[in-house]
């Protein structure tokens, strides 16, 4: 093969990475350390060593990914001979037959089924926990390909477990680079124009016009920041202050309430809840994977060992599928007859987010069973106007959102979460009988 020569000068921190033997690397890096650009050579160079061989570049949406990799992909590929772009799938395809795929976390069914050599997910903090351990482990077992999570921290979750885990294992590869370290370590007009950056943002702290947490977690890389236009950050803090996030065990003697946010996959999500006393306790959180529907989530509920007061559901749950006509509320009732259901009443959004917010002074969460819960509801946010450089006055809609609308429906029917016996039901088909059969 001939010679090929990339423009690409790699910055002190990237040459950890370029030299990594580890199937695993995690880069906690900060703002505009130039860890795309490095990320998207590693692949490339990878692509180009191993023929028929395919890499995938994961954003935390398919808009992102193409907006903030795919021009700099085309840009370190362009002087090699032969390369072929298809703009449609964000696809670079190099001449010894091998691909370089961009594609977005917000779908992560689109990639089921790829076989991988290696993986670079772009700020990870950004994307599902599961992405990884359900779909691209497995697309990555076949070559046992490696995986790249890199990104500016943006709170306590999975970014943060993956790097503290790493620390102390030897099949990782783990950097940490402040801005400090930049300035230290590398020169050039890049790390010049950084360094007045830094101090200009330093300004804009001391005048009000930049938090220090949103200084300290882009340039310092602090898991300890509270994350801009977060709805329950505040509530968060204050509940592991008074140790109400911790191990909360089931109580056997008491009814479990399950809240629900249906949907399919991902977006069926479901809480379960528990009342002691006037406090209501979070014992666990399940959500669907790939096309998991109605009868996977009861299959999963019955698999528990919870004895169940009422099933909450949102209002939509009474109106028709197109596919089938009848209602999710008929589907539930064909499959578990004995479960005891209860809609949701309807609620704005912004009255739904007071009242959860609310219900935080009184709630206890379980830090393992419901530890995907923590990590969404914490990023569940103000939706950005990039036009206009402000927030608008209502929710991004992305994967934190299932585990926040379960929030919001538990704070409006929490008082309808009792342990009391309503009125037995007509004696109907066993409850725990198997709903495949």
């Amino acid at each position: 093969m001939a010679l090929i020569t990339i423009n690409y000068a790699p910055r002190r921190w990237a040459e950890r990475l370029h030299s990594a033997s580890t199937r695993w690397i995690v880069l906690v890096l900060h703002r505009r350390a130039g860890k795309t650009t490095a990320v998207l050579n590693h692949l490339q160079r990878d692509c180009i060593r191993i023929p028929e061989s395919q890499f995938a570049y994961i954003g935390p949406t398919y808009k992102q990914s193409k907006r903030v990799a795919w021009d700099i992909v085309k840009k370190i590929s362009r002087d090699i001979p032969g390369v072929q772009y298809n703009e449609s799938e964000l696809t670079v395809r190099y001449p010894n037959g091998s691909k370089l795929t961009l594609v977005g976390s917000d779908n992560p069914d689109s990639l089921r089924g790829m076989g991988l050599w290696g993986v670079g997910f772009d700020e990870y903090s950004q994307q599902p926990s599961n992405i990884f351990s359900e779909i691209i482990s497995k697309a990555l077992a076949d070559h046992l390909g490696y995986a790249i999570f890199f990104g500016t921290p943006k709170g306590k979750n999975e970014f943060y477990r993956i790097y503290k885990a790493a620390l102390t294992d030897p099949d990782w590869t783990a950097v940490f680079k402040t801005i400090d370290d930049s300035l230290a370590e590398e020169e050039g007009d890049t790390i010049n124009n950084l360094r007045q950056a830094l101090e200009d943002d330093k300004r804009l702290v001391a005048q009000g016009l930049m938090t220090e947490d949103e200084f300290n977690q882009e340039w310092y890389c602090s898991f300890e920041a509270a994350i801009k236009g977060a709805y329950y950050a505040a509530q968060l803090s204050h509940a592991r202050k008074q140790g109400r996030i911790k191990l909360v065990p089931y109580d056997p003697a008491l009814k479990v309430h399950p809240v629900s946010d249906l949907g399919v996959g991902q977006n069926f999500a479901t809480g379960f809840y528990q009342n002691v006393a006037g406090e209501l306790r979070m014992i666990d959180y399940w959500e669907g994977s790939n096309k998991d529907g109605i009868p996977q989530a009861i299959k999963a509920m019955k698999d528990k060992p919870y004895v169940y007061g009422k099933w909450f559901l949102p209002h939509d749950a009474e109106a028709a599928s197109i596919d089938t006509g009848k209602t999710r509320v008929q589907t539930i009732r064909e499959l578990w007859p004995n479960i005891e259901l209860s809609i949701i009443p309807k609620l704005s959004v912004d009255d739904g987010i007071g009242r959860g917010r609310m219900m935080f002074s009184h709630l206890w969460i379980d830090e393992t069973k419901c530890q995907t819960f923590l990590d969404y509801i914490a990023q569940y946010r103000q939706e950005w106007d990039d036009n206009k450089g402000m927030f608008k006055e209502k929710p991004e809609h992305d994967f934190t959102s299932h585990a926040a609308d379960v929030h919001r429906y538990a704070a409006v029917i929490e008082d309808q979460m009792t342990n009391e016996d309503d009125q037995p039901l007509p004696e109907q088909e066993e409850a725990n009988s198997d709903i495949y059969d």
